[in-house]
């Protein structure tokens, strides 16, 4: 503590005249310490001094911010994109983006990233030859017959004052040589102890970064600063700094020079030599340099040399990739002319790898040919494709052992194709086999098992169907499962059409709450492990949309392009069509030696209601008039049965037809619901009317209303579904050039969108309006059923309704000696937006009166109104700038309510 005070009452004193002179040898700490004493024994320390405390604390505050400035390292900057001579432009030959993005300086981020201090932590190891130099502090302790402790500083002289050993000079001596000697000369005066001596603080120096730093300047740092520490603390080297020829200057002499790629890529930090005080760090301007991109570990703009050859700069990029064709590297330099010039150089040559390389030189590593050698592709419906090992004599038995562990349970077992080049300019052809019978064991050399040739293309199907929606390349067929998930997900990105890639494979973006959820998720269902789906049992369902990857829209779209392409004068498109009653309708490959009964195997055979006594293959013929079309009738049943009279072979663009069987119809299902004596579902006949329907089902009970009858048909609700949409189409359109014409249009405009909004979301109910016993009663007049439809003949009401710009929209017990305008009037008469000329009437059973003045006072019995009747007051047209539509939406909306409240049970 003693020490202390002494050296506080030593720093207020010099205080007053420079606190500079002392700054090596009182410590931040000390100042610390004397800054967090009490304001009264500041004052009171002060006054013993006779000096002003203000005038010390001002020094101290104005000293410490100098410090910091002058030894705090520069805000990091982000690694900047160099532009160096010879790169400012490239040339792009190819569209691989990933290949020409821009190049940065190597070497240059890893010194623009400054850690946050250099100030020197103590519990490191001080180096043996570490120099002891002026502002050091030496840790001292004695114990034995006497014991002591010392912090005792270098003093300018370069000495430590030891008590009762005296001054003992240290400077210049390393710290393993200081230790020693300190230890011998303690020993010799005191008699009989033992010393341990370290350093208990760090001197700090004063050093230069000049030259092309990214802020040269004066920097203070510890004494145990290399020449990299000193560049980090300038921020490193300037875009145009060098980083192989570094000086470090002492005296105005070199004492090193640097090369950083040493340390970066050798990890040799032999030359980072240590600082001393005053040294200065001089970065020069680089001369020269090269940048090398494509195929290496480590592209980027490399600083070369004199000497430096490819060798070298290959070295520094971390040499070639395996997938790199180093027999034609393109180098791009500048000729004499000042103009580039293309040179191509084969780095497999040592010769060419020694030449000289020069300033600006861009090489680029080409990618070697991604084709494969001596391979067989394996694509579609099984466990594992990819590629294979092609053999001599290697056949598809040989590829795919067995069923169950090579082959998807959704694979197509009687339909598979081999796609097999034929030529040198990649035209290809067509083989087609039974994957059932070329893997069926029990039959001797079966002629579907083909023997593979280098370079097949082996396609199995699966039993789905999927739309194609996309183009995509033979050899893109090789993809994995999870490939085709993520190159399909980031077209539709691209394309900004994710939404149908998720209504078409489940989900929805909105789901994914960042693109990395979206990822994980395509990958979840990529990831399904086909192997995984075959050892589940037989009543698992198998991901349908997994198994779209392998439909035969899918698989078989590139060979259908490439077979369209080939197509010239005196060389027919091999392409075949099937339509009608088969699984699959549609084009097909024309195989070699296909027949009629292979087209129907490749789609997926025939259907139940298929005509096998007749079918039609369509043919084009060539005569000297020209091209005409001939009909060939095959018995469809033979020609199945390898008949060889009706198996004819094929030709090319022949169509093959498959009739249904005549009458043939599937099983249409129409439901009666309400007040019949057997309600339900039946199933019809073709021909069958309403009235037979009702006979079926035993008539109408005695509770039914038959002029309220409701009925509904499928085909009429799309319609209706079209015409809202048209309808709504052409009001926005009105109301839009009203808004612009009239004024105080856009009040009307608003209310027109609500209006329009009301009738978007109006479901359609596809009501046929008919007379239910006029239908039962008549035998000629009668409307045929078709599936899908609904009869729904409601309980009787006594009731009229009365609904739209009325003050209560309500219903009323009917009351034959009741008009319409007593109806109204019950409901609180019409409201002021009504338009009393157009009020109209929905019967019970759908039809539409219009009320005339003559008989807005009729009953009943006059032929006015009956039970279930609905009364609409439409709104007046006038208050929507009078819409020549309006009057037939307000229609739309109000028989919409009524049909949906008279069918609610539906």
């Amino acid at each position: 503590m003693m020490h202390f005070i002494r050296q506080l009452t030593s720093l207020l004193v010099v205080f007053t005249f420079s606190f500079s002179a002392i700054a090596a040898q009182i410590s931040p700490q000390q100042i610390e310490q004397f800054k967090n004493l009490p304001k009264s024994q500041q004052q009171a320390l002060a006054q013993s001094m006779g000096v002003d405390l203000d005038a010390v604390m001002g020094q101290i505050s104005g000293s410490n911010q100098q410090t910091q400035l002058s030894s705090t390292p520069v805000v990091p900057r982000s690694t900047v994109e160099n532009n160096v001579e010879g790169q400012a432009e490239v040339i792009e030959f190819e569209s691989d983006t990933e290949l020409f993005k821009p190049l940065t300086r190597f070497g240059i981020d890893v010194f623009a990233n400054a850690p946050s201090t250099f100030t020197p932590t103590m519990d490191i190891a001080i180096p043996k030859h570490y120099i002891l130099g002026v502002g050091d502090q030496l840790s001292i302790q004695i114990y034995g017959k006497e014991n002591a402790e010392y912090i005792l500083p270098i003093t300018r002289e370069g000495n430590i004052l030891i008590p009762d050993v005296g001054p003992i000079k240290v400077v210049g001596l390393a710290f393993a040589e200081m230790k020693k000697f300190l230890a011998e000369r303690i020993q010799q005066r005191i008699i009989g102890v033992n010393v341990v001596v370290s350093l208990a603080e760090l001197r700090s120096m004063r050093i230069f970064v000049l030259g092309d730093a990214y802020k040269p300047g004066p920097y203070t740092l510890s004494s145990l600063s290399s020449v990299t520490h000193a560049i980090f603390a300038a921020g490193g080297v300037s875009d145009i700094g060098s980083l192989r020829h570094i000086e470090v200057k002492r005296a105005g002499k070199i004492v090193q020079t640097v090369d950083l790629y040493d340390l970066l890529i050798n990890g040799d930090s032999s030359s980072d030599i240590l600082l001393q005080s005053g040294d200065v760090v001089f970065i020069p301007t680089q001369s020269k340099n090269a940048s090398i991109r494509g195929e290496v570990r480590r592209p980027a703009i490399y600083e070369l040399k004199a000497g430096d050859d490819f060798n070298q700069l290959i070295e520094m990029a971390g040499g070639l990739l395996p997938s790199a064709y180093p027999q034609s590297t393109m180098v791009e330099r500048y000729n004499q002319d000042s103009l580039r010039s293309i040179i191509n150089i084969d780095l497999t040559d040592s010769k060419a790898r020694k030449q000289l390389l020069k300033s600006g030189d861009n090489i680029r590593v080409l990618k070697s040919s991604g084709m494969y050698e001596q391979s067989i592709t394996v694509i579609g419906a099984v466990t594992r494709p990819g590629k294979y090992q092609w053999q001599q004599g290697l056949k598809i038995a040989d590829l795919l052992p067995n069923l169950d562990s090579h082959i998807l349970p959704s694979a197509d077992l009687s339909y598979g194709l081999i796609v097999r080049q034929k030529d040198q300019a990649r035209n290809i052809e067509v083989l087609q086999f039974n994957l059932g019978k070329a893997l069926n064991n029990s039959i001797p050399n079966p002629v579907d098992n083909l023997v593979l040739l280098p370079s097949d293309k082996l396609l199995i199907f699966a039993n789905v169907t999927q739309q194609l929606d996309e183009k995509i390349s033979l050899d893109e067929l090789a993809f994995t499962q999870e490939q085709l998930f993520a190159k399909e997900r980031q077209q539709a990105k691209t394309s900004h059409k994710e939404k149908l890639f998720w209504d078409k494979y489940g989900g929805s973006s909105s789901q994914y709450a960042t693109d990395t959820d979206a990822t994980k998720e395509v990958g979840r269902l990529a990831n399904q492990s086909l192997v995984q789906m075959t050892n589940n049992s037989l009543d698992d369902q198998i991901d349908i949309r997994a198994m779209g990857l392998f439909s035969r829209p899918r698989l078989l779209a590139p060979v259908l392009r490439k077979l369209r392409q080939q197509g010239a004068s005196g060389q027919p498109i091999q392409l075949i069509e099937v339509d009608g009653q088969v699984k699959f309708p549609g084009v097909y490959p024309l195989a070699k030696n296909t027949k009629v009964s292979d087209l129907v195997a490749a789609a997926g055979g025939v259907k139940e209601s298929a005509y096998l006594a007749r079918a039609e293959v369509t043919r084009n013929t060539l005569t000297v008039a020209g091209a005409t079309k001939i009909s060939l009738d095959v018995d469809l049943g033979l020609a199945l049965k390898r008949d060889e009279v009706f198996d004819i072979a094929l030709q090319s663009k022949d169509r093959l037809n498959v009739h249904k069987i005549p009458a043939w119809s599937e099983n249409h299902v129409v439901e009666l619901r309400g007040e019949f004596v057997f309600p339900g579902k039946y199933t019809i006949r073709r021909g069958e009317t309403i009235a037979d329907l009702v006979s079926k089902a035993g008539g109408l009970t005695r509770y039914a209303h038959p002029d309220a009858s409701v009925f509904t048909r499928i085909k009429l609700k799309e319609l209706e579904k079209k015409n809202l949409i048209k309808l709504a189409g052409d009001l926005r359109i009105e109301m839009a050039s009203k808004s612009l014409t009239e004024q105080g249009g856009s009040a009307s405009y608003d209310d027109g969108q609500k209006i329009l909004a009301d009738i978007t979301k109006l479901e359609p109910v596809g009501r046929l309006v008919i007379n239910l016993p006029r239908l039962m009663a008549s035998n000629n007049d009668g409307v045929l059923l078709e599936g899908g439809d609904i009869l729904y003949v409601p309980t009787k009401t006594n009731s009229v309704n009365v609904i739209g710009q009325v003050q209560v929209g309500s219903s009323h017990l009917y009351n034959n000696t009741m008009s319409t305008e007593d109806y109204i009037v019950q409901s609180g008469g019409i409201k002021k937006r009504a338009d009393a000329e157009r009020i109209y009437v929905i019967s019970a059973s759908g039809s539409i009166k219009m009320l005339e003045e003559s008989n807005w006072f009729a009953g009943a019995e006059d032929g006015g109104l009956k039970p279930g009747d609905t009364i609409v007051v439409p709104l007046d047209a006038e208050y929507m700038n009078d819409l020549t539509l309006w009057s037939t939406a307000t229609q739309i909306i109000y028989n919409a309510a009524v049909a949906v409240a008279a069918i609610s049970g539906l």
